[in-house]
């Protein structure tokens, strides 16, 4: 895996885009801070539009860059929406379970995401600030509920503490690894049998060296 790691700059297998959404103060941001600085700030400033960073990690072998974008939450930022979720192979939904209004309205970030977003787009849904037990409203079982219902993959997490972080972001990138070595197997086969390649129509994979460019500055490596 070292080896691996010393030719990231050489040689990136993947980039998978991964878009945040949620309403605004339930902790994207600093999710996004934590997993790929490894930094929590206290004085967090709401995201204005749209800004990207980017952690590159080895999943089966491969180097995988993550691409994760964080979008505002305030509804005055929404005109950004298809260019946001355009390309995007990965999502995921946060709320606040100190905040109950932030989970009810993830069912509208939900309708949104499969409105603009690609069919195959791999889901978590993110309950964060799981450090503040004693002021939780959101119950565990509600959310898992939620998420079984509607077929995506939950973990409750801590910015503050770094509890889950790496591992919800872990979690769906791999699934997304799996999702498209999946399908690039099945049109492997389906073209040597002389078949159609279709299943891989839908699946947007951003090409190394043909990323888009964030709205905003700002962007890191990690």
């Amino acid at each position: 895996m070292s080896n691996l790691q010393s030719n990231f700059n050489q040689k990136i297998d993947y980039v998978f885009k991964v878009v945040l959404i949620g309403d605004s103060a339930v902790g994207k941001s600093q999710l996004l801070s934590r997993f790929t600085r490894n930094e929590f700030s206290l004085d967090s400033k709401a995201t204005i539009g749209v800004e990207f960073q980017t952690k590159t990690l080895v999943i089966d072998q491969k180097a995988i860059k993550a691409q994760i974008w964080d979008t505002a939450g305030q509804e005055r930022y929404r005109a950004v929406t298809s260019a946001y979720y355009r390309g995007a192979v990965g999502a995921m939904l946060v709320y606040d379970m100190t905040k109950r209004q932030t989970f009810d309205h993830i069912t509208r970030w939900l309708e949104e995401l499969r409105a603009h977003a690609d069919k195959n787009i791999v889901i978590m849904l993110i309950g964060n600030k799981s450090d503040l037990g004693s002021l939780r409203v959101v119950p565990t079982e509600d959310a898992k509920e939620f998420a079984q219902m509607e077929n995506l993959f939950f973990m409750e997490t801590s910015a503050l503490e770094a509890t889950n972080v790496e591992a919800a972001f872990n979690t769906i990138l791999t699934e997304i690894y799996r999702v498209i070595s999946r399908k690039a197997l099945i049109a492997n086969e389906e073209t040597d049998s002389g078949g159609s390649s279709s299943l891989l129509k839908g699946t947007k994979i951003v090409v190394p060296g043909q990323e888009p460019q964030p709205a905003t500055s700002g962007c890191c490596r990690s």
